[in-house]
Order: C-alpha cells, then structure tokens, then sequence
C-alpha cells in the first residue's frame, strides 16, 4: 500500500455534532455524494448517535434502484478483519494468550512459521500489520483472478508460510498484509477445532443478535446483493477456504453491522463486549500508524476513533465509530470502489459533518490539449510497456501485447477504461508536460514517458510584478485551506499547519507542486482578478475563493 503525502491532510476527525442525524439528513449526505457516480453504485449507510439510529439507501441513478431490503447481505471485506480480532481478544481474556506471543503457539505442532535473527511474529504483530509477512506473495497465482482466495489450500497456506524470508526485524514497520490475517484466522480456527464461521458464530455473531450475517451459509430470509465493478459490469463474490475466511469472508447486513457496531460503543451487552473493547486500545504506533488490533485509530480532541474500510472484487464497506461519543457510522456499497479511494472520505463525514463527504465522480469530455499531452508512450515501473492514443474526441490506451481500450473521463479528473477496473491519473509535472499513475488491483504505478514530448507553447513564467496577483487566503473546507504567498521570489503554497512548498508555473494562471502530485489553477473575474483557485490532487477537486492577504511571509515554518 502507497502512502502519499498530501497537501490535503488525511482525515482528522473534531467532535461530533452534537445533534442526531435523521434518516433524511443521512439520504440527503448519500445523494450529495454519489447522486449521478459515474460506477452505477447503490449504498446502504447507517449512523448511531448515542442511541439513535438513522439509516438510509441510495443509488448513483435514482431510477436503477435496485431490489434490496433489510434482509440484503454485502461482502464487508476487510472489515471481517475486525471481527477476527474480536475472537483473539476473546482468546487472550479467557485463556492463557498474550498479544506477546508468537503466533506459532496458536498454529498446529510443526507448523513452519519464519522469523528473523530469531524474533518470532507474536500475535501482537499480526493484528497491527507489523509482522513483516509481506502484503503480497509473489509465488501465489489465484486459478480465478475474479475469485482470488477461493482456490488458496490448507497446504498453500503453509507451504507459502514456511517459504516466507522475512527482510526486516518484526514489529519495525508497518505494511497492510492479508496474508498476516489468513495466517490468523487459520490459527483461530484450528486452536478452536471448528471453521473460521462456526467459531464466528458461536462467539461473536450470535451473541451480537447478528442473526444475518454469514460466510457461507446463508440464512434462508437473507440475499446477497449483486456486487459490481466501477464500470457497472457484475462481478462475483468472494469464496474462502473454511479456515482462512477470517481476511475478508464475512457477508453482512446493514442492520447487523448496527449491531456489531453497538457492540464496538459498548450499548450493547453480550458476552463478546468485553473483548471488543480490548480490540480498541492502542497496541502500537508505527510509522504514522496507530493501531489497535485490527483497528486503525485516531486521536482528536481527546476522542480515540477506529476506523477500518473493507472491498471485495464487487463491494466496498467502511465501519468507524467514536466510543467517547456514542457515534458509529456503517457505508455498505454493492460497487467495488478501492480504486477510487473506497468509502472513508464518505463515512469519516458521516462521523464528523464538518468534513468534505467528497463528490460524484461525473462522466464528462476531457479537454482536448490535455489528450494531446498525454498520447505517446510510457513504461510502468516492472516493465510492461504502454501506448496512448488520441481517437475521435478521447483517449485509448493499449499495453504491450494487449488489446486497445477505449477511456472515459470523469469531473476528478481522472481517466477509466471502460472494459476494466482501473484508472488513469494524470500528473503536471513542473517543466508543463504530463505523466501519469496507473492504479489497479489495489496498487498504484508510476508511468514514465519514453517517446519524445510532444510540441508544446514556449512555458510561460510571471514577472516579479505579477507574482503578489496571487497572493491571498483560499478556503477549500472548513477545516482546511491553502495560502498563497511570495517568497524569495517565487509563488509559494502553505495548507492548512502544513510546511510551504514553491510553486512552479506551467501556463497563465496554472502552477505545481510536483513533488506532491499538486495543479493548482487560479481563477479572475471579469476584471482580470484572481478571486479564486482550484486545487487537483490524487483524485480530489477542491475548490476555494480568495481572502485578500497581503504578508509575503509564512505564518509558521
């Protein structure tokens, strides 16, 4: 997983309102959001706010809703995650366990387990993706890349562990692993001599009241929504073998993950709460990641948030809540959307209003000089060579020995094919020409041109007189705006207690920040007036009008 910098903070949670939410508040919040989403996506959201419950249901095209109801299941993912945590946790209050354990006590006698200069994985490390077991294994190949996990064996899973050569000492970094997690779930479920779902079941399902939620065996009154890809085509769900299910196998309705999230606030009693609530205490702080088992954690305000999202190949999840406040938030989507960012930005909004729910992303025509720069040929990283093209009015995009695809264009100014899952970024680079970020299959790769750029108009710069047009303050949300100010003779940019970072101008009005993936473009009034800017970053179009500010100097550096 690539963590970028961004101008725009990642997500920092205030207090939470102080009024409940109705259900028409949260539809209104779904619509605003993806109201015309160019993926097709129909979401089921639900918001606890100290004890009330507000619940909602939209499509991205009011007039394709389709059939669900209370009694319709989604994959939750990696949300599962969580839940596998709770069953640890349970293990460590009842039974002789520690975080500090090596997982090797929980796995079968003989079980090859790697290490490294003889530090063994403890439990510890495994819920907080510390482990060292790496996010992919190279020697895996799925049978069904549509079904990846479906055809993972028992002798898979430890002929691959026992081949794993750890680089790095345990516990020294973080790196989200999936395969660290079906380790886990394994171990679970042979320590309890049942499969991954019955032992869910009997120990946290069950005294939830979470009677319609499942792995495998569906309860007769409950269907399972049909799971898409962005582009609207239907993709299948997700199998597990019995024992590693724990990753990401758990299918559940909106009224279930309610109650599993009152389960997280401590409202509702069960033999389970306990250990849910020693999931949500912090286990480690690493690399800008604070973690509980399982739970990614906030701290704001004094407010500890978890937080965890969840996609399968046809489905997206979020769950968060803040205990403090008695404020949960469920987003379930029949749509895969981890190439597009997924559902946090939505649901961290739902947990605090003040923050940007984000917006539909809008099919629309890319600008004409925008293809013209970007046609030509690129390498990605690992190789694979790539050709675009200019056809009729947009942009094709064909890889070596592949067949060409035709691309769309959406209003975050990204480009899609519509055959697949996958998104083109484009990115300015400081001297004006363009290159680009291929994001698929939940990785993202850098482009680099290999043909000659393209004919361009000579770049234009700013006088020294010019420079201070720009200066000023732009709001972009209300917890979050850009200063725009001169410094040793160049435009500069400062967000939000963020350092300053110089600006490069590409065209009239349009300047960058390439070290961070940052257009900004500003905008005049009839006058010739800047009065305006808009910022394009890794997928995010803010917009803000300008405050007049006249210092030339940072306000902190």
């Amino acid at each position: 997983m690539k963590v970028w910098f961004w101008l725009v903070l990642a997500v920092v949670l205030g207090t939470s309102p102080t009024f409940a939410i109705s259900d028409s508040d949260l539809k209104a919040a779904l619509s605003l959001r993806f109201t015309g989403d160019r993926t097709g996506a129909c979401v089921a959201a639900g918001v606890i706010d100290n004890g009330s419950v507000a619940t909602a249901y939209v499509c991205a095209d009011p007039k394709s809703a389709r059939p669900y109801d209370d009694h319709t299941a989604f994959e939750i993912g990696s949300v599962t995650k969580t839940m596998t945590a709770a069953l640890l946790a349970e293990l460590i209050a009842t039974h002789d366990i520690a975080l500090d354990d090596p997982i090797a006590k929980l796995l079968p006698p003989g079980t090859s387990v790697p290490s490294f200069n003889g530090h063994e994985i403890t439990l510890g490390e495994i819920v907080t993706h510390t482990s060292g077991i790496p996010a992919n294994l190279p020697d895996y190949r799925p049978p069904d890349p549509s079904d990846p996990y479906a055809g993972a064996t028992e002798r898979d899973l430890l002929d691959t562990l026992a081949a794993i050569k750890l680089t790095r000492e345990p516990g020294s970094k973080w790196e989200y692993s999936n395969p660290a997690i079906i380790v886990l779930s394994y171990a679970l479920a042979k320590r309890a001599g049942k499969d991954y779902e019955t032992l869910l079941r009997e120990r946290l399902l069950g005294p939830l009241g979470m009677n319609e939620t499942y792995v495998a065996s569906r309860p007769p009154q409950v269907h399972l929504a049909q799971g898409h890809h962005p582009n609207g085509v239907a993709a299948p769900p997700w199998d597990f073998h019995p024992d590693m299910a724990g990753v990401g196998g758990v299918r559940a309705t909106l009224a279930d993950m309610l109650r599993y999230m009152e389960g997280e606030l401590g409202t509702r009693d069960s033999a389970i709460t306990p250990a849910l609530a020693l999931t949500q205490q912090e286990v480690t702080h690493v690399d800008g990641h604070r973690m509980g088992m399982n739970w990614n954690l906030l701290i704001m305000n004094g407010h500890a948030v978890a937080s965890h999202e969840g996609a399968t190949g046809g489905y997206s999840s979020f769950a968060g809540f803040d205990r403090d406040a008695k404020r949960a938030v469920v987003v379930l989507s029949d749509t895969s959307l981890v190439t597009l960012g997924g559902l946090g930005q939505l649901g961290f909004h739902l947990l605090d209003t003040s923050r940007s729910a984000g917006a539909p992303r809008i099919a629309m025509d890319a600008d004409a000089k925008l293809i013209d720069a970007l046609v030509g040929k690129y390498r990605l990283q690992g190789g694979l060579g790539i050709e675009l093209r200019h056809k009729n009015s947009g942009l094709t995009i064909q890889a070596d020995g592949q067949s060409e695809f035709e691309m769309g264009y959406d209003s975050a100014g990204d480009f899609y094919p519509h055959a697949f899952d996958a998104v083109l970024r484009p990115k300015r680079k400081a001297d004006g020409s363009y290159g680009f970020t291929w994001f698929q299959d939940g990785g993202a790769v850098e482009a680099k041109r290999i043909d000659p750029l393209p004919a361009t108009a000579s770049k234009w710069t700013p006088t020294d007189a010019q420079l201070p047009d720009y200066a000023g303050l732009y709001p972009l949300t209300q917890k979050f705006g850009l200063r725009i100010f001169v410094a040793d003779g160049r435009l500069n940019v400062q967000g939000t207690n963020q350092r300053p970072l110089k600006l490069a101008p590409v065209e009239q009005d349009i300047f960058v920040a390439e070290q961070v993936g940052a257009e900004i473009d500003f905008a005049r009034d009839g006058g010739g007036k800047i009065v305006a800017l808009t910022l394009r970053q890794h997928g995010q179009v803010l917009k803000g009008e300008r405050q007049q500010d006249t210092t030339t100097e940072p306000a902190n550096r």
